[in-house]
């Protein structure tokens, strides 16, 4: 699906379209989000896998940057895949598709590597910045929703072997309080580049894919305050 030549970005420059792969069994809204991912010039819809094992086989074939998950599939649980599907492409990023989920999907999921949640309920218009805000490493979940899950997050009280640098660690508060990368970087007064050399840096030392998981991992092991 999509088009295959590369597109150019806002900054005029060619870039390669994201590459988005959908996981859900609800054909109708299966096929009209794609529809929507295809008239994108930055985005392309590379497939739409209706169960876990469809998804399993497309991940493999087709490379995906982005994963739109649903939660309930079929063949099993979409959040309780997100672990096994990360592992078939570690450069993929993975935005849970909601109804009304219980809080503690919600913990499960960005404890498994989720970069966030998408409401069924938001228009096409947000989906599909919600894709293209995962691509690039932002965090899909409001300040609220944040503030309640953080503090139902498991902790073991490890200690980690490499220890992240005070600015790090000061970046770490900031996204943990639901800030941007645009707002840690006004806060800091720095760039935004420069924040996302932070987390860059702070999530492979804390072996993280996204946000949010470089978050569950800094609370599991009491890197943060209680909040």
């Amino acid at each position: 699906m999509g088009n295959s030549s590369a597109s150019p970005d806002h900054t005029g420059t060619s870039a390669a379209p994201i590459r988005v792969l959908i996981v859900d069994d609800h054909e109708v809204l299966a096929s009209s989000l794609a529809q929507v991912l295809d008239t994108e010039p930055d985005l392309q819809c590379v497939g739409i896998a209706g169960s876990l094992e469809k998804a399993r086989s497309l991940i493999r074939t087709t490379s995906p940057d982005v994963l739109l998950l649903d939660h309930r599939l079929p063949d099993g649980d979409g959040v309780g895949a997100i672990g096994e599907l990360r592992a078939l492409r570690a450069s993929m990023q993975v935005v849970v598709l909601t109804a009304s989920v219980a809080d503690h999907v919600l913990v499960q999921a960005i404890e498994a590597g989720a970069s966030g949640f998408v409401s069924k309920t938001r228009s096409v218009g947000e989906v599909t910045s919600a894709v293209r805000a995962a691509a690039h490493g932002e965090a899909l979940i409001s300040p609220e929703l944040l503030a309640r899950l953080l503090p139902r997050l498991s902790r073991t009280g490890g200690a980690r072997m490499q220890e992240l640098t005070e600015r790090e660690r000061e970046v770490l508060g900031l996204l943990a309080d639901g800030l941007s990368n645009a707002a840690i970087a006004e806060r800091l007064v720095v760039s935004v580049h420069t924040v996302r050399n932070h987390i860059a840096n702070l999530s492979r030392k804390l072996g993280a894919h996204s946000k949010l998981e470089a978050l569950s991992i800094a609370v599991r092991e009491g890197m943060l305050p209680d909040r």
